[in-house]
């Protein structure tokens, strides 16, 4: 143990529960890594704190003895976010995973930043209202926050920025802030909740979140729509949003990806590329909704269309769905996943969807596209034998073939996964001198660099 660490262990244990701060190598290594194929790195400490005052005093810690402090959810993180890479503190969250407060008459939620998505709603299932947001894994609200998190849902909901009313954060120096209010609306001042939200840990740690909730629909239709090329699939999308129809959820998933799902979920779905839609609202205008739809996705070549509105049938395919990534995982052992992560506006959407196979196919890497089409949104999902250079060499290939490709047509580098380390070569190339805009707000709020270095933007550290 070096002095540094010996005595940022000594200072965390005064004021910590002995369960709550540990050096134990299995924690560590369990703190060591997310679900990407970016290498691990073991954290000094770890710690557990159960109030924003704990976190005060673990940041205090950290900042006096200039060392990194790594936010933790759960790891479902796909871009290396909670690698500690220069070690330090990982602070886990999930002892904080309580609802705090349900305001149903306001559609406002109180959470701490430990509570999951799906423990959420299940809370929120008794007032009649839900949690929009739903990523593939079952994450954390603080982690979906800090990345901006989004999901099957996005394209009648928002992202999570759009959900948050207020954060409670804790600074460099241990302040604690909270970034907005419970109203509707707001013009007073800078907008920090879009600032905290998607910062990944980079500007502080989030202690709190006020977030909005709508109401559970009256009514939900689940279809399944297959088509004879990944081409006709994708301009049906755009033709449905063109006619706007106010569809909740529409995903991609292609022929490999579909082969995946059966195998995974032990369901039977036709093995084509296809269409996972939702739609939610009251019966005669989803009826409407649905014929409508039908019209739409026959005119694009449609084989066939299956629509589901029992509720175990519907929870059945998007089980499928946000399944898919884990479909891939277990299909190859001893693979680690790569996923792309790129967002382009809706009328590049076919485009870029058809160059990203072409490009799969020209490299020889074998993976599946899908993705939140609705609001232009898809992966590719690789998985990749990290002991082969050259296959490693040719996925990050393809990564860079399909970022440039957004970035030339408007897009962005990532949609939801963030940047964490896998994006960050991209930053200057999309944002420009606004990225030293970020930079300097990064040196101004954490002078000493402590919050998640090297993740989001380089740290420029002043003298302090």
């Amino acid at each position: 143990m070096s002095l540094t660490v010996d005595h940022v262990f000594h200072d965390l244990k005064a004021f910590l529960k002995d369960h709550q701060v540990t050096m134990n190598e299995t924690m560590r290594e369990q703190h060591s890594h997310d679900e990407s194929y970016h290498k691990s790195s073991l954290p000094d400490v770890v710690v557990f704190p159960d109030s924003a005052d704990e976190v005060s005093g673990i940041v205090k810690v950290a900042n006096e003895h200039h060392t990194p402090i790594i936010p933790y959810g759960l790891g479902t993180s796909l871009e290396g976010h909670v690698i500690p890479n220069d070690h330090g503190i990982t602070i886990d969250f999930s002892q904080m995973n309580k609802v705090l407060e349900v305001r149903e008459k306001d559609f406002l939620v109180r959470v701490q930043p430990g509570i999951t998505r799906s423990q959420l709603n299940k809370e929120l299932k008794k007032y009649g209202l839900f949690f929009s947001v739903d990523p593939g894994a079952d994450a954390t609200l603080g982690g979906m926050a800090a990345t901006n998190a989004s999901g099957t849902t996005s394209v009648k909901y928002g992202v999570m920025r759009d959900q948050v009313h207020d954060l409670e954060v804790v600074l460099a120096d241990g302040q604690v802030i909270h970034t907005g209010n419970l109203a509707q609306k707001s013009s007073s001042g800078y907008h920090l909740n879009s600032l905290f939200v998607g910062s990944e840990g980079t500007l502080g740690c989030i202690t709190e979140l006020t977030l909005k909730l709508y109401g559970i629909p009256e009514h939900i239709v689940a279809a399944r729509a297959s088509f004879a090329s990944i081409d006709d699939a994708v301009e049906a999308v755009v033709s449905i949003l063109h006619a706007g129809v106010p569809i909740a959820r529409v995903e991609l998933i292609d022929e490999p990806s579909m082969k995946q799902a059966n195998l995974f979920s032990d369901t039977n779905y036709k093995e084509k590329s296809t269409l996972f839609l939702e739609f939610h609202g009251n019966e005669p205008g989803l009826n409407h909704d649905v014929e409508f739809t039908k019209e739409i996705v026959a005119d694009h070549h449609c084989e066939e269309i299956y629509f589901e509105e029992d509720n175990a049938a519907r929870n059945r395919l998007w089980e499928a769905r946000h399944n898919l990534a884990y479909a891939y995982i277990h299909g190859s052992p001893g693979k680690k996943l790569m996923v792309t992560d790129v967002c382009v506006p809706i009328s590049e959407l076919a485009g870029a969807i058809t160059h990203a196979r072409e490009n799969v196919n020209e490299l020889d890497l074998h993976g599946g596209i899908l993705g939140h089409v609705g609001d232009g949104n898809y992966h590719v999902l690789l998985m990749l034998n990290t002991e082969d250079p050259e296959e490693v060499k040719k996925a990050k290939k393809l990564n860079e073939k399909i970022v440039d490709y957004a970035l030339q047509r408007g897009g962005t580098c990532t949609g939801e996964h963030g940047v964490g380390i896998g994006k960050m070569k991209y930053q200057q190339k999309e944002h420009g001198s606004a990225l030293q805009v970020m930079e300097n707000i990064k040196a101004a709020l954490d002078p000493k660099g402590i919050f998640n270095p090297h993740k989001l933007v380089q740290p420029k550290r002043r003298s302090v």
